[in-house]
């Protein structure tokens, strides 16, 4: 099974000019977790619920999606297995996997959704198995 077989498409985004509670309301309004950065077209960072409390507010490191945001985003080609998502989310421990292809962002793909497909429940118990390694 590939990616683009069980991903969400049509993917709310920011920018990184868009100030934290902008960032945060989309998030509230969309019930996600994460809103990858776009810039051109092209991701450049992924603002999760975790950097605006984090980077955010305890550390008051900001007010716009830029500040607060992680910038080395891992992304995956909707052409991929499953299993080469699993293996990328258990490598660099994220819940949450950009998909990508021809430079723009053309979905996300997530642990819960491979948890939710039976062929992939055991690359998703991998992959939370190793993304929670360190907690």
């Amino acid at each position: 099974m590939k990616v683009r077989e069980i991903m969400s498409r049509n993917v709310a985004c920011c920018t990184s000019q868009d100030s934290m509670e902008a960032v945060a309301g989309k998030m509230e309004s969309l019930n996600v977790g994460a809103i990858p950065v776009v810039n051109n077209g092209q991701i450049v960072g992924m603002v999760t619920d975790r950097d605006l409390v984090i980077r955010g507010l305890a550390n008051h490191q900001g007010s716009t999606a830029s500040d607060v945001m992680s910038n080395n985003v891992v992304s995956v080609s909707p052409d991929a297995s499953l299993e080469e998502a699993a293996a990328l989310m258990a490598q660099h421990q994220i819940r949450r996997l950009p998909v990508v292809e021809n430079g723009q962002i053309a979905g996300i793909v997530s642990l819960g959704d491979l948890s939710v497909r039976e062929q992939a429940n055991e690359n998703a118990g991998s992959a939370l198995s190793n993304i929670s390694k360190n907690f």
